[in-house]
C-alpha cells in the first residue's frame, strides 16, 4: 500500500526529472533528439521518471487533484518502457515543449499544499 506521506517525495521526484528535461533541451531542436541520442535517451528517461513517479502516488492523491492528466503521464511511461519502438521523436519532442512547463506549475502548486498542512 502506497502511504500519503511518500507523495511530496514522488513530486519532489517529478520536479527534479522536469528540470532536467527543460535544462537538457534548452537551445534545441526536435532535429537535436535525431542527431544527438545520447540527448533523446536522457530526455526519454526523465520523462520515464516522471511517469513512474505520478503511478506511485496514491490513489487518494491523484483523485484530489484531477487537473493533471495522470493517465496520460503514466500511459506514457509504459509506452517508453514496454513499446519504447514505438515512440516518435516527434511526440517526445512535443512534451517536452508543450507539457512539462504547465505539468512543473501543478506540481509546484501541489507541493505547497504539503508545506501548507505542516
Amino acid at each position: 500500500m502506497r502511504e500519503e506521506l511518500r507523495d511530496p517525495g514522488r513530486l519532489e521526484h517529478i520536479l527534479t526529472a522536469i528540470d532536467y528535461c527543460l535544462e537538457f533541451s534548452e537551445g534545441k531542436t526536435e532535429d537535436d533528439l535525431s542527431e544527438h541520442d545520447p540527448l533523446y535517451y536522457a530526455l526519454a528517461k526523465n520523462i520515464e521518471i516522471i511517469g513512474e513517479a505520478s503511478y506511485m502516488l496514491t490513489p487518494e492523491f491523484k483523485s484530489a487533484h484531477p487537473r493533471t492528466a495522470w493517465k496520460h503521464i503514466i500511459a506514457m511511461r509504459h509506452v517508453l518502457v514496454h513499446g519504447y519502438f514505438e515512440i516518435s521523436k516527434g511526440r517526445l519532442w512535443s512534451v517536452i515543449q508543450n507539457d512539462l512547463q504547465p505539468l512543473r506549475a501543478q506540481v509546484t502548486e501541489y507541493l505547497k499544499e504539503f508545506d501548507n498542512k505542516s
